[in-house]
């Protein structure tokens, strides 16, 4: 058994006190979460605040990784998820708050939360999934980050090895599939990951929701999820994965310079 995999189970057995977890969710999500902690922590000192919000926590996976890291943990996700008793009972004794929300299109339970309390808030696999105008999640986002804090963002990268040049004169230009970054935040659209960004797009998206924003880290990252059982697929993969440009997966960190401009994008509808 190979060490990564180990770890990887000496995870998952912390929850089996608590009532257990999804041990094939975590199996297949767990280098991915370490891999973004430990880019994260490369270019962030603890002492400029461990306060996170962690939006979409599911199961708590990434929740609990942090919180072992020193971070302390408000976790973000549906009220189902958090009457989960296996899920109460590890957020319990890792000291991770749970915030239940039922509409992040409305965003208004995050107004627990007060202004400037989060030094970092998690997005990760999240901003593909959204189908509603996210503006207004967007200002309760910027309302509870610290001035310069941090939201981390992770989704796939549209210009990945294994994806689809859906549209190849967006592709020439470096943008990504679907509607585009000015009409997610202009109109109505309803799908399931119905969306995936090129890097230069997420930027781009930022910059539109306010100037206060400023991404200080861009990169496209290697596949941290199970290797495809295919031996072609997993030399491909190999092969292709060192081209920068072409790797699976994005990670961005944008910091809030300071609360001068608000969100200054209305949305169209």
């Amino acid at each position: 058994m190979n060490t990564a995999v180990l770890e990887q189970k000496e995870f998952a057995a912390q929850f089996e006190p608590h009532g257990g977890t999804d041990r094939e969710y975590l199996a297949h999500h767990y280098a991915r979460f370490v891999s973004t902690l430990c880019e994260f922590r490369s270019s962030w000192d603890m002492s400029r605040g461990n306060r996170v919000v962690d939006i979409g926590a599911h199961w708590l996976h990434q929740a609990v990784l942090w919180s072992q890291a020193g971070f302390r943990i408000t976790a973000v996700d549906m009220p189902i998820t958090f009457e989960m008793s296996n899920v109460r009972s590890i957020a319990e004794a890792m000291e991770i708050e749970l915030l239940a929300c039922s509409n992040l299109e409305k965003a208004d339970a995050l107004d627990a939360l007060p202004d400037a309390s989060a030094d970092v808030i998690l997005f990760t696999e999240i901003i593909e999934h959204l189908t509603f105008n996210p503006v207004n999640l967007w200002k309760q986002v910027y309302r509870i980050l610290s001035p310069r804090g941090r939201l981390l963002v992770t989704t796939p990268n549209y210009y990945a090895w294994n994806g689809r040049a859906w549209n190849f004169l967006r592709f020439v230009r470096g943008f990504g599939g679907g509607i585009s970054v000015d009409e997610i935040l202009n109109s109505n659209t309803y799908a399931h990951h119905w969306r995936e960004f090129s890097k230069h797009e997420v930027i781009r998206y930022f910059c539109l929701l306010s100037p206060d924003f400023n991404t200080v880290k861009a990169k496209t990252v290697r596949n941290d999820y199970p290797a495809p059982l295919k031996l072609s697929k997993r030399i491909s993969g190999k092969v292709f994965e060192t081209i920068s440009g072409l790797r699976p997966n994005l990670h961005l960190e944008i910091e809030l310079l300071s609360k001068a401009h608000g969100i200054t994008i209305e949305p169209g509808w």
